[in-house]
């Protein structure tokens, strides 16, 4: 059944694609999204913001309570084990995609994410996915994070214009049976 939603999601693309939509990514697609992001710290909680669907994560430290309603980002709780940031992010809404192949999820979706600042300029980020209604076992993707490191790097908001993709692409993308 995952399969072949996946099979559909992929053959919609790029119409059905939330992405595509202007939606908020959901977690983890909006991290390892081709747009930076940035990681404010304070005193207690931190937050997270990305410049696609003008999109803030609070990752909460402190208060791990649930939220009462899906949402498109779900509720991200924060610990940290050692110099390590994990966050654990649940109570997701289902619409999201993972990606642009039609990877989706439902709204029982765990990520377990993993910062590991490596150096100045880079994080070693991973994400444990658990989704027991759409995929047989946990799964992992890795990768390196790199910091903006121009001078005056400063994030712009991203006016994302609904299905551009469609528009750019329509004749590179395979007819529809």
């Amino acid at each position: 059944e995952a399969l072949a939603k996946r099979n559909e999601n992929r053959a919609k693309w790029p119409a059905a694609d939330p992405e595509a939509k202007c939606y908020m990514l959901g977690v983890p697609r909006v991290t390892y999204h081709n747009f930076p992001f940035q990681i404010f710290q304070g005193d207690g909680d931190l937050l997270m913001v990305y410049p696609f669907a003008a999109t803030n994560r609070v990752i909460y430290m402190k208060d791990h309570s649930e939220l009462p309603v899906d949402s498109w980002m779900g509720k991200s709780n924060g610990t940290w084990e050692g110099d390590v940031l994990v966050v654990t992010t649940t109570g997701m809404n289902g619409e999201t995609w993972l990606d642009r192949a039609g990877n989706h999820h439902s709204n029982k979706l765990k990520v377990t994410e993993r910062f590991t600042l490596l150096g100045p300029n880079h994080i070693w980020y991973e994400a444990a996915l658990e989704d027991p209604l759409t995929y047989s076992r946990p799964w992992t993707i890795e990768m390196p994070l790199y910091r903006l490191i121009e001078k005056n790097a400063q994030l712009v908001e991203h006016k994302c214009v609904p299905f551009t993709d469609k528009l750019l692409y329509q004749d590179l993308l395979k007819p529809q049976r």
